[in-house]
């Protein structure tokens, strides 16, 4: 059995390859196997592995799996004691892997752990899918060490500690194989989009720790498949992050909190209508909210399992606080000012 196996998932991203591939290789050969997994492109992606990165071992899909079920297609073909999902637009640093591997085989309770992601675009700043490390509000909002909403903070070393978190970013996520898969890996139903954050919550609620390691460094591009402001990503958003709640939120937490969303995902609605003058993701968040009624039923089943097997009745890093509140009535917009 190998020890870390980096699992990069590919889409048509031969430009991506080409630009950020060279690096991973550089500053991993020593410490992992490299592999792409491809999800059936349809540009040059595959010659280009072949021709100028004959080292990288490929997995070949024949149809576009999407994120979520692309990986588990992969992980399942590798035998590995730890798994690196990683990006086809990060950038990685020299002594990356170090840190990481070093942390996990130091705290058998670990399940996963992140490095800290910063911008390729501004090397000074926060990359948003990221940051250093993720948490929760009361209501499933998610934000980071570094980010806040699109507030994304400059990076001057204020964050530059281990700190336990509620989940690490899927692009750029060591996890143990062994726990991955006993817990069934990422919701392939959620095809992209918060599926990450999904799997932490459900590997914290079975008593596991997440970690974000900030002496670990990489650079991500972000939007490399779909721009912050596209009509598919709200709805994925907006309907994997309902589905989230409703199959990790305590009995006593679900129906109070899923009440108050149903208010705020309509008033985001008509915020991104009124003020963004943005028709399509307004749509979206309609369609998101009715796609999540429709196939709510479909998790009932995991629910239960969920809260039959939970080892931790409150994950003290989904934060009580609103989110909202602090940020646009209180005026926090860096992690550091919060509650």
């Amino acid at each position: 059995m190998q020890t870390l196996a980096i699992v990069i998932l590919n889409w048509n991203g031969a430009k991506m390859l080409r630009q950020y591939l060279p690096s991973v290789l550089r500053y991993s050969r020593d410490e992992a196997t490299v592999y792409v997994a491809d999800n059936a492109s349809s540009d040059d992606s595959i010659e280009l592995l072949r021709e100028q990165f004959p080292e990288v071992r490929l997995i070949l899909f024949d149809k576009n799996w999407g994120f979520a079920e692309g990986y588990n297609k992969a992980l399942a073909q590798i035998d590995a004691e730890y798994y690196l999902l990683l990006n086809s637009d990060i950038e990685v640093t020299h002594h990356w892997l170090t840190p990481l591997l070093e942390f996990m085989a130091a705290h058998e309770d670990v399940a996963a752990c992140q490095p800290k992601l910063l911008s390729i675009a501004d090397r000074d700043r926060f990359e948003y899918a990221g940051a250093c490390g993720g948490f929760l509000d009361r209501f499933g909002y998610p934000f980071c060490r570094g980010r806040i909403f699109e507030t994304v903070e400059r990076d001057d070393g204020q964050y530059d500690y281990p700190c336990e978190v509620l989940w690490a970013t899927g692009a750029a996520l060591m996890v143990r194989a062994s726990i991955y898969n006993n817990v069934g890996g990422l919701d392939a139903r959620f095809f992209a989009h918060n599926e990450e954050i999904d799997l932490c919550w459900r590997l914290r609620l079975l008593g596991y720790r997440i970690f974000c390691l900030p002496e670990s460094v990489v650079y991500h591009l972000g939007g490399g498949t779909l721009p912050k402001s596209n009509p598919m990503k709200t709805f994925l958003n907006f309907r994997n992050n309902l589905t989230m709640l409703y199959k990790c939120l305590s009995d006593s937490e679900l129906k109070p909190v899923m009440r108050r969303r149903w208010w705020l995902d309509y008033l985001a609605a008509w915020e991104m209508l009124l003020l963004k003058r943005n028709v399509g993701d307004f749509r979206a968040v309609y369609r998101a909210r009715r796609a999540f009624k429709q196939w709510r039923k479909e998790f009932a089943a995991d629910r239960r399992r969920i809260q039959q097997s939970r080892k931790v009745e409150t994950v003290a890093e989904q934060r009580p606080f609103s989110l909202l509140w602090q940020y646009y009535v209180k005026g926090r917009k860096v992690f550091s000012s919060l509650p």
